[in-house]
């Protein structure tokens, strides 16, 4: 009987982490489509009449409004997460994302429509910002808080994995539609079709509707919730996010400086040495495309392998490694990249984002646990949004200004001291993989 039990438990969890792999893969896929498309085709499409560099740069100003979006996103969606459940927060993320990207296949370019292009083509960034900033909270919640307490970082890598694994399919996108049609075409139109395929987005959220439930830390709260009311009339905090932040404010703001470093030096490794590679070397917009999908690919068995080591021995030793071993590779990477090798590309880019798994692996469980269950899916989403926006939004505009005006040795820089500030803030945090959620 009791094996009988933990069996249907077993396959209740792999459904739950495999649903939240799936969702989060095909909503990052959304957003990273876009951060290619910024570096390769939205430049000409809806900046044609500008300079080459300053076209590129404004293309990737639009790409930084769904960062800034995104803790806009987590306040609301945190909110509701909180208060309505995990599940049906992360639906309505996932249906925004997928209308989103949808019309951003349908959009007019400036061609066509003149300044309106540009506009439309930012509020619709801003929208995939307000959905990610929904997601994430939702998707890494729904896993952590059904896992055993032994497996939170294995669980929650499930919903970290969706990142490199939307790396692939938006790279395999681009790389699939360019080999079928000419680049004419691609440019012309082909471009689009990966943004329609979205739609599929909300097939999915219909899926979870119907198939799952919320998780049971959150079901134990309303119920802990409802009974104090019912005997000492206990009034519902009306703002879990107010509450977050008045109860955790350290907390948050050391959570958003742990992110820093994966995501200054992700957005330089996906986005930034696209055009990079395309430009200063011999690399071929498919050489650069591959690269980062190999190196995608391998970092996906590494999210869980350093998770797994974090359930064992602690989040932070892990995380702050990570962060020390990412500020030294920063000043390999673009040497690599320079050779115009291909495997010295792959290399510069595959050993990045290995490092990378160190601290994004664990972090899902890492940030759940820093917070109690009435606020944790505000907390944790506020944390991770704010370090999204400090580190993530501007990145790819930092790092051509600086290899611009100063040589792209100070983008090296620029990822070594954003890993520093995330070793100092990971050691103010206390460990936490032994919490009781």
């Amino acid at each position: 009987m009791n094996q009988s039990i933990s069996l249907n438990q077993d396959i209740n969890m792999r459904k739950v982490a495999l649903t939240s792999l799936a969702g989060t893969s095909i909503e990052w896929y959304d957003f990273f489509l876009y951060g290619a498309a910024a570096a390769l085709i939205f430049p000409t499409a809806f900046f044609g009449e500008m300079p080459g560099s300053t076209a590129l740069i404004l293309s990737f100003l639009t790409f930084a409004a769904g960062f800034i979006a995104r803790p806009i996103g987590g306040v609301i969606f945190g909110h509701f997460g909180d208060k309505i459940g995990r599940k049906k927060t992360l639906i309505i993320a996932l249906i925004l994302m997928g209308v989103a990207s949808t019309l951003i296949g349908l959009l007019p370019t400036y061609a066509m429509i003149g300044v309106a292009a540009p506009i439309l083509l930012t509020l619709l960034r801003f929208a995939q910002g307000l959905a990610i900033g929904g997601q994430w909270g939702g998707a890494m919640l729904l896993v952590t808080e059904s896992a055993p307490s032994n497996q939170r970082g294995f669980y929650g890598a499930y919903a970290q994995a969706g990142v490199p694994i939307g790396v692939i399919l938006a790279n395999l996108a681009y790389i699939i539609i360019g080999s079928l049609v000419s680049d004419e075409a691609f440019y012309s139109w082909g471009w689009r079709i990966p943004f329609l395929a979205s739609a599929v987005l909300i097939g999915l959220s219909m899926y979870i509707q119907l198939t799952m439930e919320d998780t049971k830390a959150f079901k134990e709260l309303q119920h802990t919730i409802g009974d104090q009311q019912a005997s000492q009339n206990i009034p519902i905090k009306k703002s879990p996010v107010l509450e977050a932040i008045k109860k955790y404010p350290q907390r948050i703001s050391l959570a958003a400086g742990a992110f820093l470093s994966v995501q200054v030096t992700f957005y330089i490794l996906i986005a930034f040495i696209l055009t990079y590679g395309e430009k200063s070397t011999n690399l071929v917009r498919d050489d650069m495309l591959s690269a980062v999908l190999i190196g995608s690919a391998i970092m996906v068995p590494f999210l869980f392998l350093f998770s797994s080591y974090s359930d064992r021995n602690g989040r932070r030793g892990i995380f702050m490694l990570g962060s020390i071993l990412t500020a030294i590779w920063a000043f390999a990477i673009f040497p690599l990249v320079d050779t115009g090798n291909f495997w010295m590309a792959v290399l510069a880019i595959t050993v990045g984002l290995v490092f990378l798994a160190m601290m994004y692996g664990p972090q899902a469980a890492f940030f759940a646990e820093l917070f109690s269950t009435e606020v944790r899916y505000s907390g944790a989403n506020l944390g991770y949004q704010l370090g999204a926006i400090l580190g993530g939004a501007f990145a790819p505009t930092i790092a051509i200004a600086l290899s611009t005006n100063f040589g792209i040795f100070w983008v090296s820089v620029y990822i070594a001291i954003a890993s520093i500030l995330t070793f100092i803030s990971v050691v103010f945090l206390t460990e936490t993989y032994k919490s009781d959620l």
